[in-house]
């Protein structure tokens, strides 16, 4: 009996893992998408300022643009430890 109880724990916490990693996963898409509006407008900023705003702009949009990177990597890397069963689609 207590090997059963313990199957079911094992399961009920695999079920609320999957969840919480979930959770977190539509969350780093918000900010992903939250990046890529401020990498377009760090980018059109580099455009339209004068050269050294322009250089600054351009700085700041490359740094967005890797830490989106990172986070599309860690969403992969998250989305991995999914059961198949629990894989969320959607475009990162």
């Amino acid at each position: 009996m207590k090997q059963e109880r313990h199957f079911e724990n094992v399961r009920g916490r695999s079920a609320g893992e999957a969840e919480r990693l979930g959770t977190v996963i539509e969350d780093l898409r918000r900010i992903v998408q939250a990046l890529d509006c401020d990498v377009a407008a760090a980018a059109g900023q580099s455009r339209t300022e004068g050269h050294s705003d322009a250089a600054q702009a351009a700085l700041l949009s490359n740094t967005l643009a890797t830490r989106r990177d990172n986070l599309k990597s860690t969403i992969a890397t998250l989305e991995a430890r999914l059961p198949k069963s629990s894989t969320m689609a959607g475009p990162i």
